[in-house]
């Protein structure tokens, strides 16, 4: 299905208009009715039995409903196909939801990725050994044309097993760094978890201080278990292929075709957009200003 431009779901809005002024705002309005589900995370039982991730089996043992309701709720998220690499040399791919995977900064170009910890034992994933290892990993976004190949990724393998002969997928090297990128992939980041060194003045004297970029262990307050480890990596390259950019030089939808997590293993697709211009304070003051009975 070929990516299409589609008229934005109230073009006519006006400042100050309520939702119920279109047909699509009062039917969203009346689900309403239902009520409200709220939900308390510290008290969230658990579940025991089978937790599943991109569509394979994650991992046996206890895992929440919450887990369920935040990966369905959180949508639709990109997917950051990590690739790592030990110590030892080896290479080890998987994919990460994007709700655990977010750019965090342009300036410098920052981004995030979450892992949580194997359960039944308890232990870490080989993304989140190698990354503190090695200090580097790649991040590339998946398209459609090789979505299977991503999902096989997330077999819940034996430790330091590499997934790339049977996900057949190819092994890149990086510009920068030792972890490989994913052929595949037309867009790709090259990762260092590094100290960034920023200015700042004391006592009127401009210092140059360490600013770490680092891996950052989320620990269960019941149980003291490592539940999440949070990585900042700092995009060292990026490589793109030039048959999905525009003339503008950025990424092109129709093109990239990029695959979305959903819930469960559900997985979605990026057929259809809209623009939407932002509003201008300078131009739209007046009117702005009108609606809201001139508040500050």
């Amino acid at each position: 299905m070929a990516f299409k431009i589609t008229d934005a779901p109230n073009p006519s809005f006006t400042f100050g208009q309520k939702l119920d002024a279109t047909a699509q705002g009062r039917e969203w309005l009346e689900g309403e009715k239902e009520g409200w589900k709220t939900v308390d995370p510290a008290t969230e039982e658990p579940v025991y039995g089978l937790s599943f991730l991109f569509g394979a089996i994650a991992d046996v043992g206890a895992c929440s409903k919450l887990y369920g309701l935040l990966v369905s709720g959180i949508v639709p998220r990109p997917i950051a196909f990590v690739s790592t690499v030990s110590e030892d040399g080896v290479a080890n791919i998987g994919p990460f939801r994007g709700s655990s995977h977010i750019q965090v900064s342009n300036e410098p170009p920052v981004l995030s990725i979450a892992c949580n910890t194997w359960k039944d034992p308890i232990r870490e994933k080989d993304t989140t050994k190698n990354i503190k290892a090695t200090k580097c990993f790649t991040v590339n976004i998946v398209s459609e044309a090789w979505i299977a190949q991503s999902n096989f990724a997330s077999v819940d393998a034996p430790e330091n097993f590499t997934e790339w002969p049977a996900a057949g997928l190819t092994m890149e090297p990086s510009t920068h760094i030792k972890a490989p990128r994913v052929k595949e992939s037309a867009f790709s980041m090259e990762c260092e978890v590094r100290n960034l060194y920023t200015s700042a003045s004391i006592n009127y004297q401009l210092t140059i201080q360490p600013k770490l970029l680092q891996t950052v262990d989320v620990v269960i307050p019941e149980t003291g278990e490592v539940g999440t480890t949070l990585v900042l990596g700092l995009i060292k390259c990026i490589h793109v292929r030039k048959d999905v950019l525009d003339e503008r030089g950025n990424v092109d939808p129709a093109k990239f075709k990029p695959v979305g997590r959903m819930g469960g293993t559900m997985y979605s697709t990026v057929n259809e957009g809209y623009h939407i211009p932002r509003p201008n304070w300078k131009a739209d003051e007046a009117a702005i200003r009108e609606v809201t009975n001139g508040a500050a």
